[in-house]
């Protein structure tokens, strides 16, 4: 799984011209899911955004994560962080994973966030959504889960 995480002042999701999350001061996250990410890499990502500290205390240092304060967070599906645009000039998606597996990782990584009592809006899986956001910093990570072990070489 990759995500795009990034410190706002605010944020929302529209689609279809209709207003489907939005929050104040929080974590707007952008997620892909790729080719073999399963239940590993969705409590690595769910732990990671949880706890990651990056709003201020009160000595101004980012040692603050969501849990820690009374932030919120939007997930927004984004499969397009998988695209690979090394060679040519269209970027390929064969690495995202397929959309029915991607949906329910997608959806299994914000039950795990709300379980952990955070509240979580969303985007609509797969819709044409328009994003809106105002950066606190700008502070943006990129996040990524560990990487699987390669497969043993078929003989």
């Amino acid at each position: 799984m990759k995500a795009v995480v990034q410190r706002v002042l605010e944020a929302s999701v529209t689609v279809a011209g209709e207003r489907v999350s939005q929050m104040g001061p929080g974590l707007l996250v952008l997620l892909g899911v790729g080719q073999g990410d399963g239940e590993a890499d969705v409590a690595w990502m769910a732990d990671k955004l949880a706890t990651l500290r990056i709003f201020e205390d009160a000595a101004g240092k980012m040692n603050l994560s969501l849990e820690d304060t009374s932030r919120q967070l939007i997930v927004v599906s984004q499969f397009t962080l998988y695209g690979d645009a090394r060679k040519g000039r269209r970027p390929s998606f064969i690495e995202a994973m397929e959309p029915v597996g991607a949906k329910a990782l997608y959806e299994r990584v914000c039950e795990v966030l709300r379980a952990r009592g955070l509240t979580v809006g969303t985007g609509v899986f797969a819709a044409d959504m328009k994003v809106a956001l105002v950066n606190d910093g700008p502070v943006t990570i990129l996040l990524e889960t560990p990487p699987k072990a390669p497969l043993p070489a078929p003989r």
